[in-house]
């Protein structure tokens, strides 16, 4: 096992979650965006974004067995993809919005405050877990360069 392998999975670890709480904050900035994308001459509502993360495990044959001949033990962890959450946008009576159908209906983003809030204390909560894991990483390597004094 390789002296910075806990040092590469939990700079994967830091990268995925930062992204996670950008996409987070995108969304929340967003929650009242009635314009978001302008689709067939139409605009429509933004669409709350997620985030997937996925191990870095190797899948190929040949990713495994250099994997075994370098001793790599960790791979952490990546963004798979980033994309958009199904549920359909809320609807909302207010006939004064410029974005009002002709029944005074508006479309509204799919973003819900709460479920954002949710996801930005669980990623805050992984970025500072993963940030402890660095630190004793560091300590432990600290440590063992201690031994032979």
């Amino acid at each position: 096992m390789r002296l910075n392998n806990g040092f590469d999975i939990s700079a994967s670890a830091l990268t995925a979650q930062r992204l996670r709480l950008d996409v987070v904050a995108s969304n929340i900035a967003n929650a009242n965006t009635t314009r978001g994308e302008l689709v067939n001459g139409k605009w429509v509502p933004y669409t709350r974004k997620l985030v997937e993360l996925q191990s870095r495990n190797p899948d190929a044959f040949q990713d495994i067995l250099n994997q075994k001949i370098t001793e790599k033990t960790g791979q952490g962890v990546r963004v798979s993809q980033i994309y958009n959450d199904p549920t359909p946008y809320k609807t909302v009576y207010d006939p004064t919005n410029p974005d009002a159908d002709e029944n005074g209906n508006v479309q509204m983003p799919n973003v819900d405050i709460m479920k954002e809030m949710v996801d930005m204390i669980s990623a805050s909560r992984s970025y500072e877990a993963n940030v402890t894991a660095l630190n004793a990483s560091k300590n432990m390597v600290t440590k063992s360069l201690e031994i032979g004094k």
